[in-house]
């Protein structure tokens, strides 16, 4: 079809490509339609922050060092004029003050960092409440808790190499956990630093894993994510159109390829915004690394804030075992901690078919309200990682607001304890009183929110059906005339 709007001169030239590329089985590609919502255009924003992140992190190869040699600095930043600091710091301070619109650069690249941590975060739980990772579409889901613990690492070991104060700080507390791993603790930390730390060889080891290793793993598995997404079609909402063996929306081209455009260059724009207005990473300021010194009041990125959380409420348990010390205020927020939530979420698909006895397929996306234990569960879970952020800055609170460090530490242990099971009801409960409220309209009518006097002297509020789309909507999520059982349709 499109070929025939096409001249004579351009069909022939699309022949001679079809005769040796695969033009005529990409038409259909390039019809194939995209839902219109914008929850769906999560996972784009996560896809371009990382280009944003690859082409940056390319210029700013070509004037880093990943080496810890010291040296003497004698840059355009005085204050450290004269002090010992390795290459890799001088390599920063050297970007960011003497390589034009170096600053710019690196901050662009720190900035699309986080954007593209918070973007494939959020794009997970659109995913989890949603229900979009049920049958057939496990293994993507996996893939993406994949691309997110991929990017914690990549996350890490790039805040890791200006080789400054802070990020050395971080590097510290991760060879503390290493060593907190019984009987090969100390193996692994050794193997790590190349020896006691701080050691020579960390530096250029997280460089190889930056700019090559983890990069890569990203790349392969966010092409194998998109082709799963085009071969299982994207899920939709429920409506007038859509079904569970078809999907509704725009076409990739023109209209899908020009909004997706159009966000691309809005990520650009508002990264680029942020790179020049909001300072971020300032490693000038905290100074070269130094094992004897820690930085007042020091805080990770966000991303990794729940496990400075952790370490921080867990009381200093310790066990002597043959002539070994378990040390479990380390080993339990630091290790045990993040090996279980990562297990949770890669099995939870399987979990959840199992316990509820659903193995069919599900196009249709869910609305949370229909839901209600799984909303739950995901609402506990963002309070459970909430307060452990909020507790990775105890000292920073404690001394803003002259607070007690031990009051606040304590009343955060509390609150990790009763918060997210109290999460976990209230939110529940709300999902129930959404699904009556739907019955409500579907059965009664919408209210108007007039009040008309009766006849009779008494009060009343009229009620308008609702549109012919609407009631279709509910009922095609089980919003039905009869009652639902107490514990919602997922119990």
């Amino acid at each position: 079809m499109l070929l025939r709007r096409w001249g004579p001169g351009a069909r022939r030239a699309a022949g001679r490509l079809d005769a040796r590329l695969p033009l005529s089985e990409g038409g259909g590609l390039l019809r194939k339609a995209f839902p219109d919502h914008w929850s769906f255009f999560l996972g784009e924003l996560a896809l371009y922050s990382f280009v944003v992140l690859l082409v940056t992190g390319v210029w700013l190869t070509l004037f880093f060092h990943p080496s810890m040699t010291e040296v003497v600095y004698d840059g355009s930043y005085r204050p450290l004029d004269g002090v010992r600091v390795s290459e890799a710091y001088r390599s920063t301070l050297h970007i960011s003050f003497d390589v034009r619109g170096g600053l710019l650069i690196r901050q662009l690249h720190h900035w699309a960092a986080l954007v593209f941590l918070a973007a494939i975060g959020t794009h997970l739980l659109r995913v989890f409440f949603t229900g979009a990772f049920r049958r057939p579409r496990e293994l993507n889901w996996m893939i993406g808790v994949t691309l997110f613990l991929l990017a914690l690492a990549e996350g890490f070991a790039g805040y890791s190499l200006p080789d400054d104060l802070l990020s050395g700080t971080g590097l510290r507390i991760a060879q503390g956990i290493m060593l907190s791993v019984p009987v090969v603790g100390t193996y692994v930390s050794m193997f790590a630093f190349g020896g006691e730390f701080p050691g020579h060889d960390l530096i250029p080891r997280l460089y190889a894993l930056h700019i090559l290793l983890l990069p890569g793993l990203l790349l392969a598995l966010v092409s194998l994510h998109l082709i799963l997404v085009f071969h299982l079609k994207h899920t939709q909402w429920a409506g007038r159109g859509p079904t569970e063996r078809n999907v509704v929306g725009k076409p990739m081209v023109p209209q899908f390829t020009a909004r997706s455009g159009g966000l691309f260059f809005m990520v650009c724009g508002v990264l680029t915004l942020l790179a020049g207005l909001a300072q971020i990473n300032p490693v000038w300021v905290y100074g070269p690394y130094r094992p004897d010194t820690v930085s007042t009041g020091s805080q990770p990125d966000w991303y990794v804030g729940f496990l400075e959380g952790a370490l921080r409420l867990v009381p200093p348990w310790e066990t002597a075992v043959a002539g070994h010390t378990v040390m479990w205020n380390v080993l339990l927020p630091a290790v045990v901690l993040p090996l279980a939530l990562f297990a949770v979420l890669y099995a939870y698909p399987f979990l959840e078919a199992r316990f509820t006895a659903d193995r069919g397929e599900h196009h249709l996306c869910d609305r949370p309200r229909d839901v209600p234990v799984r909303t739950g569960l995901g609402t506990a879970a963002i309070c459970f990682y909430g307060v452990l952020l909020a507790a990775g800055g105890n000292d920073v609170i404690a001394h803003t607001f002259r607070i007690s460090l031990n009051a606040l530490t304590w009343f955060f242990r509390i609150a990790l304890l009763v918060l997210p099971p109290l999460a976990l009801l209230v939110t529940r409960a709300v999902c129930l009183a959404l699904r009556e409220a739907d019955l409500e309209r579907l059965t009664e009518g919408e209210e108007t929110g007039e009040i008309r006097q009766t006849i009779t002297g008494g009060y009343e509020e009229p009620s308008l059906p609702l549109d012919d789309e609407r009631r279709y909507v509910l009922k095609a999520y089980g919003v039905l005339s009869e009652r639902d059982s107490a514990d919602g349709p997922e119990d």
